[in-house]
């Protein structure tokens, strides 16, 4: 890429990391960038989670970004070792470097070379920049001089929308955190209310998930949470609102809709993790959730009807789990 192009974008994305963004737009800007500017066919960006321990995946670009994201923590693979000790990266060949992790199985694309760069913010580093190519030696120092320069004008913006988001939204999931629940519900409550309009609530329960970390530990039911929260956002509309209420419970707020669409999308959910194993790793998990559901009677409260909810989630604990329950409003 010539120099005019690449002061184009690099201009480009600094102004879209100066407005008033989501994370997830900010960061996918960041890799959209970095495919527009160097060989890669692949750019991902991974930030640490609140414990600085794992490595979260925030934005793919490029082939292979419907491919569920291999879990890494600080230290593990190319990505961690960068991570870990502050320092770029650039592999001609990456079967040839010890630091490479193979993904075990579900990408579908190919990677012969590296390039990453640490992300800094305050003298920590808080995530790393990457791109991907198939073939050997596909990136060279212009390639890493301008995913330094990349990462260097991304990294102050994006530290700032991580912390406000990590204020709002659960680390482990990226679902709503359970301070949100409360205030978000009023707000759709109060829209319905405006509009004569519905306003549904399924209530989540992920079925003998203690067993899950007791028998294969704590990372591997980090990583059950995180796939059931991925599969839920594929499975319901961006409209919807997914939070993390606790522990391995979950609330979908579904704005304008009503029992009929509420019941299908619990059925939904419940049918896709009943009908495929979780692969964490290579660990074959099966999971199954129960789910309440309950639309708004545009007479009770938000606790009354997160109440209802409530219920007939453990109702249908009480009929053997794997299922989904609707709550009907008293008369």
């Amino acid at each position: 890429m010539d120099a005019q192009r690449a002061l184009e974008v690099l201009l480009q994305l600094t102004a879209q990391l100066t407005d008033d963004r989501p994370l997830e737009e900010f960061l996918k800007a960041v890799t959209d960038a970095t495919l527009d500017l160097t060989a890669g066919d692949h750019a991902s960006i991974r930030l640490l989670d609140s414990s600085l321990g794992a490595l979260l995946s925030g934005a793919r670009s490029g082939t292979g970004v419907d491919d569920r994201p291999m879990d890494f923590n600080r230290g593990e693979g190319v990505l961690g070792w960068v991570v870990e000790h502050g320092q770029p990266a650039r592999i001609d060949d990456v079967e040839h470097d010890s630091r490479w992790v193979k993904a075990k199985s579900g990408q579908s694309f190919s990677v012969r070379s590296i390039i990453a760069e640490p992300l800094w913010s305050s003298d920590e580093v808080i995530g790393v920049l990457a791109a991907t190519s198939p073939e050997r030696a596909a990136f060279g120092d212009d390639d890493q001089l301008i995913l330094r320069l990349v990462a260097n004008c991304s990294a102050p913006p994006v530290e700032r929308a991580r912390l406000r988001r990590l204020a709002m939204f659960d680390d482990i999931t990226m679902a709503f955190n359970h301070r949100y629940l409360a205030p978000r519900l009023v707000e759709e409550m109060e829209r319905a209310s405006r509009s004569a309009g519905d306003v549904s609530l399924l209530y989540m329960d992920l079925d003998h998930f203690k067993s899950v970390n007791d028998r294969h530990g704590h990372p591997v039911g980090d990583a059950v949470l995180r796939t059931f929260a991925d599969r839920v956002r594929k499975a319901v509309r961006r409209v919807d609102i997914l939070v993390r209420r606790g522990g391995e419970e979950f609330v979908l707020i579904m704005p304008q809709t009503g029992a009929t669409q509420a019941l299908a999308t619990g059925n939904r959910i419940q049918q896709t993790l009943h009908g495929e194993a979780f692969d964490i790793d290579g660990t074959r998990i099966e999971q199954t959730v129960s789910i309440g559901v309950a639309t708004w009677d545009h007479r009770e409260t938000p606790e009354q009807l997160e109440r209802r909810a409530d219920d007939a989630m453990y109702q249908a604990k009480r009929l053997g789990r794997n299922r989904v329950v609707v709550s009907t409003p008293a008369a």
